[in-house]
């Protein structure tokens, strides 16, 4: 670590001030997320030695709240083995691995380890395990690794573990190919092959990684929600994001409940993806964090010394409306001791057709909640304006459903032509509900008040200050609640 101070470091241009970015160096896949004795654990794909992608260790964060981070030593380092990819952390509560002594539980970690197999020469997947007697400070490597291998599959990665109650086992669900494959253990250290799930179902436009799997409740009944992030594809728009799946799990095999060639996306934007949910919190919530950025052109964004930063963290839920269950989504309530007293006020009763209402903020760091009710075929827009020059476009197009976050003007954009984009998204519930909007240095982030959406996208604009227009370009909109909050820094 280089001998800035603090603050020094957390000033550059484009650094986000509340979103965890890593003090230096590239970061990709959040990885290892568990909470224990009081602290919410955020361990990283981490390269230590530049600033683009490069070989893997586990860099290491821990919160209190998660809002307020500090970042610790790298926990993981690549060895005989290979690097050290992605992969999960679990609380071993009655000590089933052996690892630890006096009947107190500690932490263990499911990695891949990636390399060359000198014999063949081809690409080797492996998962490994390793421990922590001290709450994460320092990990011993299990002697018998690897614990799992597959030869004739060369992506064969990203464990993502969690006990099964009702089964009495550990599972893992583990990124194949195209596929997921699950396996259960007594021990996390042998492990069985249960079955494949995914094979004929939701989009294959790119690798599937980083799978996850949790129950959520709705309505007094149990689901089962699976993620699986697709990888970049030189053939889609996108680039990398994230899609789930809604079924059912017996501790063995994942059904899924709708139509195999159903897709349904985490975030509309393009910068969520390999996101994943933390492990053994001691409260209800399903607590989920994303990398924010896109493989497309995770590279080459134009920050300096540092790459790359976390979504907010997000409480994950279900909905069930006329087409079955859906996940929805609201950054976690932490989050509101960044608030300022904000700006509530009292709005005109109706904006009619080239009517707008305008705010001028002395900052860059805002949360915005508006609600509205809007004709059938009413279109309105908010412009987020950081500079003379420079604006966001979020539209709402009520009589088509759909949402739009146009970023081509939003700032900097020619480090690569995949970036200025028009975000799109489906969404009924334009003409009657609302949105919240948090702004940072470097991103924009969208919720639907009824978590059914969620849009996010980087930006990098040269203006350090925002103003805000809601205009009616079509119909009649009626602005019912508006209130601007300026936000604090996490590293002030």
């Amino acid at each position: 670590m280089t001998n800035q101070t603090e603050k020094e470091v957390y000033t550059e241009k484009f650094r986000p001030q509340f979103h965890f970015s890593p003090r230096e160096k590239w970061m990709n896949d959040p990885n290892g997320m568990v909470y224990f004795e009081g602290e919410y654990h955020l361990f990283f794909q981490y390269h230590p030695h530049g600033n683009t992608w490069g070989p893997m260790h586990w860099g290491h964060a821990v919160s209190k709240d998660l809002v307020h981070w500090e970042e610790l030593p790298i926990a993981l380092y690549p060895d005989e083995l290979g690097t050290i990819f992605s992969g999960s952390a679990v609380v071993d509560w009655h000590n089933t691995s052996g690892f630890f002594q006096d009947g107190k539980p500690g932490l263990v970690a499911i990695y891949t380890n990636h390399d060359t197999d000198p014999m063949t020469g081809k690409v080797r997947q492996r998962q490994s395990v390793a421990y922590s007697v001290d709450k994460g400070r320092s990990w011993s490597k299990y002697e018998g690794n690897p614990v799992l291998e597959n030869a004739s599959e060369p992506d064969y990665r990203d464990p993502k573990v969690f006990w099964h109650g009702e089964s009495g086992q550990w599972v893992m669900v583990l990124a194949t190919g195209q596929s997921v494959t699950i396996y259960h253990s007594p021990d996390l250290l042998q492990w069985t092959y249960a079955s494949t799930f995914g094979h004929e179902e939701g989009s294959h436009a790119g690798v599937w990684e980083c799978p996850d799997l949790f129950p959520l409740e709705c309505d007094g009944k149990e689901r089962w929600v699976m993620l699986v992030s697709i990888g970049d594809h030189p053939d889609t728009i996108e680039g990398s994001r994230t899609q789930y799946f809604i079924g059912d799990f017996d501790g063995k095999t994942f059904i899924n409940e709708n139509p195999a060639d159903l897709i349904l996306w985490l975030d509309h934007g393009r910068d969520n993806y390999a996101g994943v949910s933390w492990s053994d919190l001691q409260d209800e919530r399903r607590i989920y964090i994303g990398w924010m950025s896109n493989w497309r052109y995770a590279n080459e964004v134009p920050t300096d010394g540092w790459r790359s930063a976390m979504t907010l963290p997000r409480e994950l839920g279900l909905k069930k409306g006329h087409s079955g269950y859906r996940l929805v989504q609201h950054p976690v309530r932490e989050l509101d001791v960044l608030s300022g007293a904000g700006k509530e006020k009292m709005m005109p009763s109706s904006l009619h057709e080239g009517e707008s209402y305008q705010e001028r903020m002395q900052t860059n760091l805002v949360h915005l909640h508006f609600e509205t009710e809007a004709d059938t075929n009413s279109v309105w827009a908010l412009m987020i304006r950081h500079g003379s020059e420079e604006v966001s476009l979020f539209t709402c197009r009520v009589g088509e459903g759909t949402i739009t976050l146009d970023r081509r003007r939003s700032g900097i954009h020619a480090f690569s032509s995949s970036f200025p984009a028009v975000q799109s998204a489906e969404y009924a519930e334009g003409g009657r509900g609302g949105f919240h909007l948090y702004i940072d240095s470097s991103s924009i982030e969208v919720f639907s008040t009824g978590g059914e959406l969620a849009m996010t996208s980087l930006i990098f604009p040269e203006g350090e200050s925002i103003d805000f227009e809601f205009k009616t370009l079509k119909g009649n909109v009626v602005l019912k609640e508006w209130k601007v909050s300026p936000l604090r820094s996490i590293w002030s």
